[in-house]
């Protein structure tokens, strides 16, 4: 699944291909917004929260948003007018709009929904502070993870309702930087404010760029220190790293850097 910062990202491919432009076409291939036609309507934002994406609309006093998710596999990608849209396989297109100058065709995408701007909350309020937002409180995500103390502390920072925005490569990261193996209890985590900021830090360092790092290099094979290293040897103390499935998602980790509590 796309951490924030691949969401954040993508958010300012569409600010930049639509931003301020008003749609000449449009095409839903979804059901429930097949018969859409958002011609007409001027894009006048797009925005990110944790991971998920909104694209706001205006026409007259009318304000709407386009929410789409991205999950494993979804993307948006824009185009010049009469470009060809290469790729992903065309029978993969969900969404596609048209304005003067660009093309944003969405591929894969998840719980594609049109709603009022206003009732936004109503559909994302449950998720916890956005890590690349303006109001990012890592107060209120250590509030949120806390209050759930028997959670592991991998699955608490996964829970998009405690922070929004960490995927399994941040999660990984984090907990090996911190040396917390991921099974332990969120009651049972010595520096919980400390973890939060550091998987907000890694986030953000990040933005605006495609290749992902935690290390500081973006030099192939060295941009992790566990996340996809299976079986190689560690980079701090060379013990192979473990792999393993949990709460239906895979984890990594160095059993010796990351060791059970006692």
């Amino acid at each position: 699944m796309p951490e924030g910062d691949t969401v954040w990202n993508t958010a300012r491919v569409l600010e930049r291909a639509l931003a301020g432009d008003v749609l000449t076409g449009s095409d839903f291939r979804v059901p429930q917004l097949a018969t859409t036609d958002l011609t007409g309507w001027t894009v006048a934002e797009s925005a990110s929260r944790g991971k998920h994406l909104l694209l706001r609309l205006a026409r007259d006093d009318r304000r709407w948003t386009l929410h789409s998710h991205l999950r494993m596999d979804g993307a948006w990608r824009a185009y010049a007018p009469g470009e060809r849209w290469t790729g992903r396989p065309a029978h993969l297109i969900r969404v596609v709009l048209k304005t003067r100058r660009s093309v944003a065709v969405g591929y894969h995408l998840h719980e594609v929904a049109l709603f009022p701007t206003a009732d936004e909350e109503q559909t994302l309020g449950h998720l916890g502070p956005d890590l690349l937002g303006a109001d990012w409180d890592p107060e209120e995500a250590v509030r949120r993870i806390a209050a759930h103390p028997d959670a592991s502390i991998a699955e608490a920072l996964l829970d998009q309702r405690n922070l929004a925005g960490v995927g399994n490569l941040y999660k990984a990261e984090t907990l090996f930087l911190r040396g917390l193996w991921p099974w332990t209890p969120v009651s049972r985590v010595p520096d919980l404010p400390g973890t939060v900021r550091l998987a907000q830090k890694l986030v953000a360092s990040n933005r605006g760029r495609w290749s992902q790092t935690t290390t500081g290099s973006l030099r192939r094979g060295e941009t992790s220190y566990v996340y996809g290293r299976r079986a190689k040897p560690c980079r701090r103390c060379g013990t192979a790293i473990a792999k393993a499935e949990q709460d239906d998602r895979v984890t990594y980790w160095c059993p010796v850097c990351q060791p059970k509590p006692d």
